[in-house]
């Protein structure tokens, strides 16, 4: 009975390890998207270098060859400073800066896309779409509420870069 009983043991052993070997194997041997050079990715937290403002979110690159691609990004804005603004109180600010190029005239461009949330009650949810983006960089600040000045901010954060030595980009 013992022996029975460990035989049965190894031969379902067996046999899983083969079943899962071949289901490996299959997996290994899928095709390869068109797009390898996709990427996605979670980003944050992130803070201002007070802490009073934090942000995180995600990006998504899909690229329609390998020179022109959709970058989606998303995430959320949270304001940590209680204090009013008699009291000195800022809003949370988060600022992206990508670089950007045109096939037709091989030109290169540096922009910018802010949010803004004031109150602690809650967040502020953002998502923006930009098209053939080679980088991407992320910094938490604080600004004033009705001020665009941007003050205690953390350092940029690069959540993406295509500039590698498969795509052969240079500025």
């Amino acid at each position: 009975m013992r022996i029975r009983n460990v035989l049965g043991v190894v031969a379902t052993a067996t046999a899983l390890t083969i079943g899962m070997g071949a289901v490996a194997s299959a997996a290994n041997a899928a095709p390869l998207s068109s797009n390898d050079w996709d990427y996605d990715d979670d980003w944050g937290y992130y803070y201002s270098n007070n802490g009073k403002a934090k942000a995180k979110g995600w990006i998504d690159v899909e690229y329609d060859d390998e020179e022109s691609n959709t970058v989606r990004i998303g995430g959320k804005l949270f304001d940590r400073d209680y204090r009013t603004e008699h009291q000195g109180g800022k809003c949370g600010y988060v600022a992206f800066r990508y670089v950007s190029w045109d096939h037709e005239e091989d030109d290169w461009s540096s922009s910018y896309k802010t949010y803004k949330q004031c109150g602690t009650d809650g967040w502020k949810n953002f998502k923006f779409t930009r098209h053939d983006v080679a980088q991407v960089e992320v910094k938490v600040c604080q600004v004033g509420l009705h001020h665009n000045f941007a003050t205690k901010c953390g350092s940029w954060h690069e959540i993406y870069n295509a500039w590698d030595d498969e795509f052969g980009y240079t500025i």
